[in-house]
């Protein structure tokens, strides 16, 4: 057994949905670091050629909204026009809306479901011919969503389509993944709890606060979140199919009667 490259992604094509920023950014960093060449998409070109530049010459900004079908089939058909194949896909872009029962309007379930659920699916299925040419069962291609404990268990706040959306992501990395192993591409999901993001301001303004409610007792880093990311990329997480892994520091699986807002 050969474990000195059984993390590596020398040589692997991987393309990052929201890798401007975030937990996107911290998984296209460590797949820069780990050898992969790395595309990054954000709507804000400017963003994405900033990190881009940022992460060094194996980053590339591919600026693209993903936020619909046909945002998606744009997106991969410009990363078609300069690659042959796709070995990793992350699907990270998303969208979180929270407002009280009696006022929580359907544009917050559109614009949070499409991108959530949607776009996911639209996207894998655009890419489905180049990560084809990239998978085999030797050396499966991957496709890597990323969901969200809320998903898992409930937050405090009323975030009525963002807890269905990453539900329903986790189970439809199951659905794609039943399918698409049959094509040498295995699909997982990465549930991250409290990372400091614009998304999470929680975590990021007060992250001393929430860490105390946290079994680890602290938030999550980059490294967290950029390693189990590169495990499931790599060689090593070649067996792994259709799982989700909870990335929180404890609170789904070792929490004891602790409600927080996490992910």
């Amino acid at each position: 057994m050969d474990i000195s490259t059984l993390f590596r992604l020398d040589g692997r094509i991987a393309l990052v949905t929201g890798g401007s920023r975030g937990i996107g950014k911290m998984i296209a960093a460590g797949f820069v670091a780990q050898g992969a060449t790395v595309y990054i998409s954000s709507r804000k070109a400017d963003a994405c050629e900033a990190v881009a530049a940022e992460l060094g010459p194996n980053c590339i900004a591919l600026p693209q909204d993903v936020s619909t079908v046909a945002g998606c089939q744009a997106l991969a058909a410009q990363l078609a026009e300069r690659e042959e194949r796709l070995d990793i896909l992350v699907n990270n872009a998303g969208a979180a809306w929270g407002v009280p029962f009696e006022d929580f309007p359907e544009a917050g379930w559109d614009k949070v479901m499409d991108l959530n659920v949607k776009s996911p699916f639209f996207l894998t299925q655009a890419l489905h011919g180049l990560l084809k040419a990239a998978g085999s069962r030797a050396r499966p291609a991957k496709v890597i969503n990323i969901t969200s404990i809320d998903g898992l268990r409930l937050n405090p706040w009323e975030t009525y389509s963002y807890h269905a959306s990453k539900a329903a992501l986790i189970f439809l990395t199951k659905r794609i993944a039943a399918r698409l192993v049959r094509d040498g591409i295995h699909v997982t999901s990465i549930a991250p709890g409290a990372f400091p993001s614009d998304m999470n301001k929680a975590a990021r303004d007060h992250g001393d606060a929430i860490a105390r409610g946290i079994p680890a007792g602290r938030i999550g880093v980059d490294e967290d979140m950029a390693g189990t990311a590169i495990y499931l990329a790599s060689r090593a997480g070649d067996y792994v199919v259709g799982e989700t892994i909870a990335v929180d520091g404890g609170l789904v699986h070792a929490a004891l009667g602790t409600s927080i807002d996490a992910g």
